[in-house]
């Protein structure tokens, strides 16, 4: 009867997803640092997603992400793990953070009452000043000759020029990456060489350095990106429904990328 107790304790006490992580982990011994870097996973996510603390995660398509990519790592059936981990989060392990409002304002850029007062007398001071100087005479010499009279001539119609607009530059620029909403982004060289790593923030930018040798990003959510070059904004990374990796950032890299996307376009 002791021989069945394991089996009886397993099934009324299933181990979760994370727990069966780390067993799996300790059986090829490894620590959980070397996941992180095999993974380029943060630590603390592996630790989240290890003690079953999946409310510390961005989101749950990073929680299934993440767990994927660790299942891989120690040999485990990735689609297994992340279906039993949808599971978890459907019995409520797993509540989404709530979205704070972000405030677009700039007050210290509103001016004070008093400057716009100043402002404003200055430029009345200004128009009187101008106004005095060519429509009277009280600055003008007696001996001064007489303004020669100039025959009117018929103001020439403006040329109409279709508005101008931000289009993209044809060489070089910078790219900006500004997060629309909390996401987690990786942009690394080509030499693999980590150039920033982090969760942006709603309305939080990096701007890609120019001399990097070949930028690319890895970015879970490529939807919640705003891609511009010189201010001028690209076709979205990605819809969000998948992950993206080894995607080149750099403004040629993305200008070909418009390019091939372009209707019409051969290939």
């Amino acid at each position: 009867m002791a021989d069945n107790e394991p089996s009886e304790d397993a099934q009324l006490f299933p181990r979760n997803v994370g727990e069966r992580l780390r067993e799996a982990r300790e059986a090829k011994g490894m620590a959980l640092s070397d996941v992180a870097e095999k993974t380029r996973i943060p630590l603390r996510h592996l630790e989240s997603i290890e003690t079953a603390q999946y409310n510390d995660l961005p989101s749950t398509t990073y929680a299934l992400g993440f767990a994927k990519a660790y299942a891989r790592i120690v040999g485990l059936d990735e689609v297994a793990i992340a279906r039993d981990l949808r599971k978890e989060l459907d019995l409520n392990y797993y509540r989404e953070p709530p979205s704070m409002p972000y405030d677009t304002s700039d007050p210290v850029r509103v001016p004070t009452g008093g400057l716009a007062i100043a402002g404003l007398a200055v430029a009345i001071l200004v128009l009187i000043g101008v106004g005095i100087w060519y429509g009277t005479d009280w600055f003008q010499r007696d001996d001064a000759p007489p303004a020669p009279i100039i025959a009117a001539s018929p103001t020439p119609e403006p040329i109409a020029t279709p508005e101008a607009s931000a289009t993209v530059p044809q060489s070089g620029g910078q790219v900006v990456l500004t997060a629309k909403d909390e996401v987690w982004v990786r942009v690394y060289d080509g030499n693999d060489k980590t150039l920033m790593m982090k969760t942006m923030q709603p309305g939080e930018t990096y701007e890609v350095p120019q001399d990097a040798d070949r930028p690319m990003i890895n970015v879970g959510r490529p939807d919640q990106l705003t891609v511009t070059i010189n201010g001028a904004e690209v076709a979205p990374l990605g819809t969000g429904e998948r992950a993206i990796k080894d995607v080149g950032i750099s403004a040629d890299a993305l200008r070909a990328r418009d390019a091939a996307q372009a209707p019409g376009t051969a290939g």
